[in-house]
This record gives C-alpha cells, structure tokens and sequence, in this order.
C-alpha cells in the first residue's frame, strides 16, 4: 500500500476517534480505513490505536505518529508543490469552516469563481459557530465573525467587516409597538446571539454617541438563522450582520428597527493554523479571499452602505 496515504487516513481516524467519521470524510468505505490502518500497524509493528466497540483512542506509538506523521504529509505536499509549480497547477481538497448564512450568501460565490479558475481545486465546507478545533478537525482554515477574537494559538488573519442591522417584523411592531431609543429595548423581546452577545449587551452609535442596553428576551442562540427566522415569525427583535437580512428587508418580511442608529459592527477573519507547510492551494485561496474583500472595500468606501 501507499505508506503515505496510510498515513493520512491513520490521521483521520486518530482526529476523530472514529473510523466512520474517517471514512466519511475521506470518502472511502469503512473497510478500506480498517485495513489502511492495519497494514500500517503491521509495517510499524506496533499498535496505534485502542479499539473498544464504543470508542477508538491512541497508543503512546500512536500519539507519536500522530504528531510526526502530519509534518511528514506537509513536507511531501510542499515538495510536490514545488515540483510541479503549486501556484500553476495548484490541486487537492480545500477544508473551510464558516458559519452557515456566511457560507450561504458569501462563501460559495466566491468559491464558485475561484474554482471555475482552478478545475483542480475542490472544496469541503463544514458549519462551525466557532468553537471548531482546526486541528483535530482537519481543517486549511475558518472563517470567523465577531466583534473581535480571544487570544489564541491560531494566525488569524482580518478580511473586511460586516455591518449589522437591528430588525423585526411588522407583526411584532404592531403589536409591541416601536422602540425609539436604544434604552428602549428593554422592554421588548429581544432575540440574542449569544457568541457575538454573550453578556447580553447591543452596543449602538448615534446622535447621542455610543451607547450600549442590556437586552433580554424568549430566546437565545449559537447561530443567527433560528433568531432571523424567529423574527420573521414575529417573536423579537433581532441584530444580524446586513448580509443576512438585506432580502428580507427588500422584501418587507423583516423592518429596520432604530434606523438612526448604526449597531455596532463584526470583523470577518480567516483563521488558520499556521503559514508554515501551508499548502499552495490554502494559500492561493487566501490571496483570493484578500483581493475580494480589499475590492469589496474599496467599493463600499466610494458609495456608502444605504440603511
């Protein structure tokens, strides 16, 4: 067998602890993980993994092939890079993390462009609210939205920004009437992210300068999606970055609440493990990503985002 791709589906197997995620990620059967791993085991001579029915873990050997065996895979990749010319003939699966409404409205666009450009260039999205481990989970890179990042061991690299909006349906207005001040929001439902509000506090720039309220409501959650369509049911009012509400407002199933008041704004980053062995794929992308956003800046900076 190729020792190398042994070597990356042992990986798979060892991030997730489970030979059925590796195998769904790797898109190959079940069977065919077991026995690239056994042969693996059986050429190492030594067991690298603890099999119960319930659980999969690594051995001391395992663990240490673990640690050497990625860098190894890096090293051959960057050498077929250069072998090739990685920025000619770039190839291979691209692993990105993204929120969903992000990766709906932004992220696949974008993805369909470059890759119209790149036919060898595939990709695999995966959803995550941010707490995704890139590590383990095997990811090039994420994208993250908020306010601003914690500290951390990944190079987080900033893209653009994204302004929000506060909004609500005509439904809940009627019926709970419409707030005129931020400091009216205390007495509404009020439907909460609670990653990019985790204290409960929506923080506002207007005539009077900043101001921030303590908000509160029936429902809270990881995602902007449930709280978006929360509000189209008419339950509260919610904040969403502009991207995911703009068609909603066009089409009046959602109103701009406090309009004279601009929310603050959330900074769109790419997040990744590091530069070094970064394939040239991952880093091709990234330069794509950049030129976007840089363009897309420059263009908002000429005509002015209407509210």
């Amino acid at each position: 067998m190729d020792r190398l791709r042994c070597i990356e589906v042992f990986n798979e197997v060892a991030r997730s602890r489970s030979f059925s995620a590796a195998a769904l990620r790797l898109g190959i059967a079940k069977g065919n993980v077991t026995k690239h791993v056994a042969w693996l085991e059986e050429l190492l001579g030594a067991q690298l993994l603890s099999r119960t029915t319930k659980s999969v873990s690594l051995t001391e050997a395992g663990l240490s092939l673990l640690e050497s065996g990625q860098d190894l895979l890096d090293r051959f990749e960057e050498v077929e890079d250069a072998v090739r010319g990685a920025v000619q003939s770039p190839k291979g699966t691209i692993r990105i993390g993204t929120p969903p409404s992000f990766g709906a409205a932004h992220l696949v666009p974008l993805i369909t462009t470059f890759s119209s450009l790149h036919r060898d260039i595939q990709f695999a999205l995966h959803l995550d609210d941010g707490k995704l481990d890139l590590v383990s989970e095997g990811l090039d890179l994420s994208v993250r939205i908020a306010p601003s990042l914690k500290d951390t061991s990944l190079v987080a690299q900033k893209l653009g920004s994204a302004p929000q909006m506060l909004v609500a349906s005509q439904a809940y207005l009627a019926a709970n009437g419409e707030p005129q001040t931020p400091l009216d929001l205390s007495r509404h439902d009020c439907l909460v992210n609670a990653l990019k509000a985790p204290t409960n506090f929506w923080t506002f720039t207007g005539p009077e300068g900043e101001r921030s309220v303590r908000v509160s409501g029936t429902m809270r959650s990881d995602f902007g999606e449930p709280l978006r369509h929360a509000a189209m049911l008419g339950h509260g009012i919610s904040m969403h970055p502009t991207y995911m509400v703009a068609q909603d407002i066009r089409e009046n199933r959602l109103k701009i609440v406090l309009p004279v008041y601009t929310p603050t704004g959330l900074d769109i980053y790419a997040v990744y493990p590091s530069r070094r062995n970064m394939p040239g794929r991952v880093r091709l992308f990234l330069e794509f990503l950049r030129e976007h956003f840089d363009a897309a800046s420059a263009r908002q900076a000429e005509t002015p985002m209407q509210r």
